[in-house]
């Protein structure tokens, strides 16, 4: 069966059952998983082809994915408590727009059918890994830094404002990448402080794949067995990720995941445009 179309009725993954190999390799990417985005984001890469090679339909993994990830993503706020107060104007000028994107994105997914959305995934796959590739560009052509509170009143904002909406969309839908997306986006208006950017990176992240999650078990699109097995190993992760962080080079994990990337968004393209489906 190839991995864009609906699972029938007597699949296991429509009925939850998972082997011994199954659970471990749930855990263990969603724990990888934890750890990548503690340290540089990503780690949907890694969760969502592992469902999708276990058999899971795609719109499934994608909910599946999300809700597994989303409580270690949330959790990391706590980390950066600290940083919260100063990100504050921003936070008011990004949450509506982030709370309404992730709105029509995750409806979107609702109404898309595990084939157009298995035919996406490819695209979708590479346009995140190639995010990651030219975050350092990015980042090389933001403006020079401004004080966050005169800066969230300038005009320019309205523009990252309205970037941050298409991200929100882009998020509630898929959502790889969309924290390389918005740390560019903050890099471009003015902010410096990669603590309080990671902050508010995390914040909005959260919160757009909380609503995602949230409509997502509301269409009843999660599997619930799966999506638990890989909580448990995204905690962990998301554990170890942040007591170790220092001990890791940002950099070497950033070139891991666009490998990854390139490697699992050729695999996808050969499985839904190459390999003949029988």
């Amino acid at each position: 069966m190839p991995y864009g179309s609906a699972p029938n009725a007597d699949d296991s993954a429509a009925h939850g059952i998972m082997s011994g190999w199954e659970i471990f390799g749930l855990t263990a990417s969603a724990g990888a998983a934890g750890m990548i985005n503690s340290v540089a984001g990503g780690g949907t890469l890694v969760t969502f082809p592992t469902l999708l090679a276990f058999g899971t339909s795609p719109v499934t993994a994608n909910a599946t994915s999300t809700l597994a990830l989303v409580i270690g993503t949330s959790g990391g706020m706590f980390g950066n408590r600290q940083y919260i107060r100063p990100i504050i104007p921003w936070l008011r000028r990004f949450l509506p727009v982030s709370i309404i994107g992730g709105l029509i994105g995750s409806a979107g997914l609702t109404h898309t059918s595990n084939s157009l959305f298995g035919k996406l995934v490819p695209f979708l796959i590479l346009f995140a890994s190639l995010l990651f590739l030219a975050q350092g560009v990015f980042r090389r052509f933001a403006s020079a830094p401004v004080d966050g509170k005169s800066a969230a009143k300038s005009v320019g904002v309205w523009w990252a404002v309205g970037f941050q909406f298409l991200v929100a969309i882009y998020g509630g839908y898929f959502g790889a990448g969309i924290g390389i997306l918005m740390l560019a986006t903050l890099g471009f208006i003015g902010m410096r402080d990669i603590y309080e950017m990671n902050t508010l990176k995390t914040i909005l992240g959260s919160l757009i794949n909380v609503i995602a999650a949230l409509w997502f078990i509301a269409a009843g699109l999660i599997d619930w067995p799966r999506a638990a097995v890989m909580t448990v190993g995204a905690v962990v992760g998301y554990y170890v990720g942040s007591r170790f962080t220092q001990r890791i080079s940002p950099a070497r994990v950033r070139l891991l995941i666009t490998l990854i990337g390139f490697v699992i968004s050729g695999v996808t393209f050969y499985m839904e445009f190459v390999r003949p489906h029988h």
